[in-house]
């Protein structure tokens, strides 16, 4: 039998126990792979309660879970309490939260599931418990780490229409301008290039390598950042043997035609990477971290405390960050990471 996926929590205010409710009562008409949500079933049982859904929950263990997941949603405990109300987080959410990550980890590390895939997270009331992570990709990094060598934690935004990936993440502009460097940009491209082809079935990856100024920098007119710093980044890794262009505009980068001229866009910054596909995949994006010696995918939204228990939530980017774990979990080569 199949592996399961190893679902977290998230926050439990919001409306990841929505969206993971929701998906499994859509199982057979989907046809979705098979998963278990790692909580707190009395929590869950609630929840299910207030969105008046008829859910039958079973206690299971990880082994088992796949076994279960046909007749009722397998519930893996992490020995943490949930007690929050929808959009009102209370002093048991952090570690709810991180506890579910953590057990995640653990299981697809130890081969009891397949990939893990994550709820979203409130940072804000994880930063209030102590928390030091700017977010899921750097403490997943953390997680994976091998012999005290952390990995490099690479964000990819995927969808059917459009993939792309911020070289700096979760860093203000001042900040993430600061952060870029050439090396940064070759170590970032190389673990793109690697997983397109050993966890997307791409043979020959295409990337398209942004610049960070408007117009690239119009031959140093409007900043000098793209021609000293991502230019030799472009050139280095095409001398690796790596399909890169660029830099390129990234005002033009976006539109149709331009896509189908590669496999993903490798932006400098969050926003240049994220506006774009969440203009054009709201629904069915996925959060993907590469670099990691195991699979992760994430919805692409936020806990949407506004509409948390209403049952307004839509599980679609779930059910799409499902899918692609099953996908990407079941090609034979690993992820490669950045020497």
């Amino acid at each position: 039998m199949e592996k399961p996926l190893a679902l977290t929590l998230g926050e439990p205010a919001g409306i990841g126990p929505d969206v993971a409710i929701l998906a499994w009562l859509r199982r057979v008409e989907l046809q979705l792979p098979p998963f278990y949500l790692l909580g707190d079933i009395a929590f869950l049982d609630r929840r299910a309660r207030a969105l008046g859904l008829d859910v039958k929950l079973a206690d299971a263990d990880a082994e088992h879970a796949a076994a279960t997941f046909a007749d009722a949603l397998p519930v893996v405990s992490t020995g943490h309490v949930a007690t929050a109300d929808p959009a009102r987080p209370d002093g048991h959410s952090a570690e709810a939260a991180l506890s579910s990550i953590r057990q995640a980890v653990a299981d697809v590390r130890a081969q009891r599931a397949a990939a893990v895939v994550t709820n979203p997270i409130a940072k804000s009331v994880l930063y209030r418990a102590g928390f030091r992570h700017p977010g899921h990709t750097e403490y997943l990094a953390e997680l994976a780490a091998d012999n005290g060598r952390t990995p490099q934690p690479v964000m990819m935004l995927w969808s059917p229409l459009l993939a792309v990936v911020p070289v700096t993440i979760h860093a203000s502009l001042r900040e993430a301008i600061g952060q870029l460097t050439t090396d940064l940009i070759v170590s970032t491209a190389r673990i793109v290039a690697s997983a397109l082809k050993n966890r997307f079935g791409i043979e020959q990856p295409r990337l398209a390598v942004s610049g960070l100024n408007p117009h690239a920098g119009e031959d140093g007119t409007l900043g000098t950042e793209d021609q000293t710093i991502v230019a030799p980044a472009v050139a280095a890794l095409q001398a690796e043997g790596i399909a890169a262009r660029g830099p390129l505009p990234a005002d033009t980068l976006f539109h149709e035609a331009a896509r189908k001229t590669y496999d993903c866009a490798v932006c400098m910054y969050h926003d240049q990477a994220l506006i774009p596909i969440k203009t054009l995949a709201f629904d069915d994006a996925v959060n993907v971290t590469l670099g990691l010696p195991f699979v992760r995918t994430s919805p692409d939204h936020g806990t949407a405390f506004d509409i948390a228990g209403t049952g307004r939530a839509n599980p679609a980017s779930l059910i799409a960050a499902l899918r692609l774990a099953a996908r990407m979990s079941s090609q034979a080569a690993p992820d490669s990471r950045s020497p």
